[in-house]
């Protein structure tokens, strides 16, 4: 829990060289570490809001999101959406709140036509919470498996998903709701686990993408989508939430750790030059919030037991956690 009463000041910092993805907010004190209690909540992806000045947290189990304050009190935001199967990656934009949607089956709005098929990004209206936007990616790839997963922007706000079930990442343009493939790699196609995870944009016009399973970075040239490099010197297995702040990647990898990644050739190598290993327990993603980093503990290793022995009944935990990197 927090121990000071100061509350996070919400002002927005634009980072100048590269995209957060989510905004920088500037406060007096920064909090090590925020628990917090929410019924079955198992929060994949988590974001801050500087019009709320509050956590967002997102439900696999109950495809809601909540939000979370600097004293560690829950409260639902967005709970009566019926096509938000699993809310997944999250962020903010504006006053708008961008939420990937999927399904591994065990959400209480699971169905057999949309396990392990469902691939969208709805957007909310962050002060009413009503949704503004839903966005079908699946439907431009039929017939094979999706999971939307993490969510980036550019400078344009044109948003990036990525899709771990399909060797795809998606582009919405900022001004449609008509998405598109960016790009389709078997580099990105793999049989067991999760491919593509962790997604970030960088100012000079690309992207980086964490293949989970295998622990990869690859870049990706939007210039020209088809020119994909994988970023060697480094392996992050059970890579997941990616931020990049000043230049610097920080990946939550192995679900017990955030590695500090830095390169100098543009990306075309990198290394991990610093690990915060204390505070993370099945934890996945993360946010930067008064130049500091959380990542948020979400239990994801009970999810992965309760998918595989096709049983939700196994996800009954209420504690989760918000660790500090340090």
């Amino acid at each position: 829990m927090i121990h000071s009463a100061c509350k996070l000041v919400a002002l927005a910092i634009l980072v100048s060289s590269c995209n957060t993805d989510d905004p920088v907010f500037d406060a007096p004190i920064n909090p090590d570490r925020i628990a917090f209690s929410a019924t079955r909540q198992y929060p994949e992806g988590i974001t801050y809001s500087p019009v709320l000045n509050k956590f967002l947290v997102s439900s696999i189990t109950q495809g809601k999101v909540g939000t979370v304050d600097e004293q560690g009190r829950y409260a639902d935001l967005i709970t009566n959406d019926q096509q938000l199967i699993s809310s997944i990656g999250m962020k903010v934009r504006g006053n708008q709140l961008y939420v990937c949607n999927g399904d591994q089956g065990v959400s209480t709005k699971s169905l057999a036509q949309t396990a392990l098929k469902t691939a969208g990004l709805f957007v909310y209206d962050l002060v009413s919470g009503q949704n503004l936007r839903r966005v079908d990616l699946a439907a431009l790839l039929p017939n094979v498996n999706h999971f939307a997963n993490d969510i980036t922007f550019d400078d344009q706000g044109n948003a990036y998903v990525t899709d771990s079930f399909a060797p795809v990442i998606y582009k919405v343009p900022a001004d449609t709701t008509k998405p598109t493939i960016l790009v389709n790699s078997p580099l990105f196609n793999g049989a067991q686990g999760f491919n593509l995870n962790g997604i970030v944009y960088h100012s000079d016009k690309f992207l980086i993408v964490v293949k989970s399973n295998e622990g990869k970075l690859f870049k990706v040239d939007l210039a020209n989508a088809n020119k994909i490099s994988e970023i060697t010197g480094v392996t992050l297995l059970n890579g997941d939430g990616m931020l990049l702040y000043n230049n610097d990647l920080y990946v939550v990898n192995n679900r017990k750790r955030v590695s500090q990644v830095r390169s100098t050739d543009g990306w075309k190598t990198a290394a991990i030059v610093k690990t915060d290993s204390v505070g993370y327990d099945q934890a996945t993603t993360n946010v930067l919030v008064n130049n500091a980093i959380y990542s948020l503990n979400a239990r994801i290793d009970d999810v992965g037991a309760a998918v595989a022995a096709k049983n939700p009944a196994l996800l009954q935990a209420n504690e989760y956690s918000i660790q500090k990197f340090k």
